[in-house]
């Protein structure tokens, strides 16, 4: 038996368990969690630092560093994000729908969870934390394989979860971590059909393609984010200036950032120069098409692969069109089902744009940034889905969750 095969069983075994688990329990196992995090703050910064410098000796851009990097108000939001996911309903066991059939059986839909889910992420320390209290919170067991570049990280993270959950005598091998970054046990992992029952990838467009087109084991597909901000004829421009800077600018490095701004005609002259005056404020480079060009001072003529480009940056794109058709068109194409916001003071363009925007998060008059398992209420997420089957959007608990019918007779026999 391999090392990863000897990690599937005995996350099978913990799964096993872990089912059976009430409510109450699993709730003491994340605060106990969340607290103990706090408690080694100095130990885990200390760690994580490893992981930063050598990120730094290695040339990584700062803007990506920045995803790595932990601080004491990060891993007090990531304890928070457990306690929250503590505090959620628990799925597990609802009945969704029940009903009567023509024999008199009682049948029930009822919440179950997956069993044993399987993680390939990048760079980002918080995925550890996030996925292993959803995971714990929904009765599944979790077998996580994080970068290279966060790896020192990610082990002491899961070593306080391990810690946390033999003190509370739960088993600990509910949260694993697969502790080779190689490439090669990657795949190994996206083959691990006899102890998987799910595998979900979070990271660039590299990685996603990679898990969707190798891995035999179920995927959720978790998406990039090259999103886009329409500005309508009607918008107010400092609320779209504002929620453009917000969308690009505060963290760039994330998936829920805009890469894209798309502007009506009507609007351009008025409105690119307010635009690009907030945007210089956090030194955005702008990469404007042929129309919007004239109204930029900074900007450079953008080509089609700027268009199509997660640029993860201080780095945006701007093309200006007739119509919320021609936006809509735009956005669709080149859009990778993620985020999309439109600026408008227009009711019936509001409501066009959220029936025609094919996106899992699609916003009237707020920023992108908003695509959030903690904003949405939900403690934390596992991920952003783009896909379409089983789960949307911000995963949360009920994302982590599977269904089985539960059927009560008295003798019914069919005829």
């Amino acid at each position: 038996m391999t090392d990863l095969q000897q990690l599937g069983k005995r996350a099978k075994e913990a799964s096993t368990s872990l089912q059976l688990s009430d409510t109450r329990t699993k709730n003491r196992l994340l605060n106990r969690i969340a607290n103990d995090l706090l408690s080694h703050e100095s130990t885990i910064l200390a760690t994580n630092r490893i992981d930063v410098d050598a990120a730094e000796k290695a040339g990584v851009p700062a803007v990506k560093r920045d995803r790595l990097q932990l601080t004491p108000e990060r891993l007090k939001d990531m304890a928070e994000g457990i306690q929250q996911v503590a505090s959620l309903p628990d799925p597990i066991g609802d009945v969704t729908e029940m009903w009567q059939n023509e024999a008199d059986l009682t049948i029930g839909i009822q919440r179950v969870p997956l069993g044993v889910i399987g993680i390939i992420y990048e760079s980002r320390p918080n995925v550890t934390t996030d996925a292993a209290s959803l995971c714990l919170k929904t009765g599944n067991a979790v077998i996580l394989r994080g970068s290279r570049e966060a790896l020192h990280s990610n082990k002491a993270l899961v070593t306080v979860i391990q810690d946390a959950l033999t003190a509370e005598g739960a088993n600990p091998y509910a949260v694993q971590l697969v502790t080779d970054p190689s490439h090669e046990i990657a795949e190994q992992l996206m083959h691990l059909t006899d102890y998987l029952d799910v595998l979900i990838p979070r990271g660039g467009a590299g990685l996603i393609k990679r898990v969707k087109e190798t891995a035999t084991v179920p995927v959720i597909e978790t998406g990039t984010g090259n999103n886009h901000v329409y500005v309508d004829q009607s918008a107010q421009i400092p609320m779209a200036a504002n929620i453009i800077l917000n969308a690009k600018a505060q963290r760039p490095s994330v998936c829920n950032a805009i890469e894209t701004i798309v502007l009506h005609q009507a609007i351009a002259e008025e409105a690119l120069p307010e635009i690009e005056k907030a945007l210089l404020t956090k030194n955005v480079e702008l990469r404007a098409d042929e129309r919007a060009l004239p109204y930029l001072k900074t900007a450079v003529l953008a080509t089609e692969e700027d268009f199509k480009t997660e640029f993860l940056d201080y780095i945006l794109a701007v093309k200006v069109v007739d119509s919320i058709d021609e936006a809509i068109a735009h956005i669709n194409h080149y859009g990778t089902k993620h985020s999309e916001a439109i600026i408008t003071d227009d009711y019936f363009a509001s409501q066009k744009f959220l029936k025609e925007i094919d996106a899992a998060a699609v916003y009237v008059n707020a920023s992108t940034r908003f695509t959030d398992g903690y904003e949405f209420g939900f403690g934390a997420e596992i991920g952003i889905s783009t896909q379409k089957l089983h789960a949307r959007g911000p995963m949360g608990l009920a994302a982590l969750t599977s269904s089985k019918y539960i059927i009560y007779g008295d003798g019914q026999i069919r005829e």
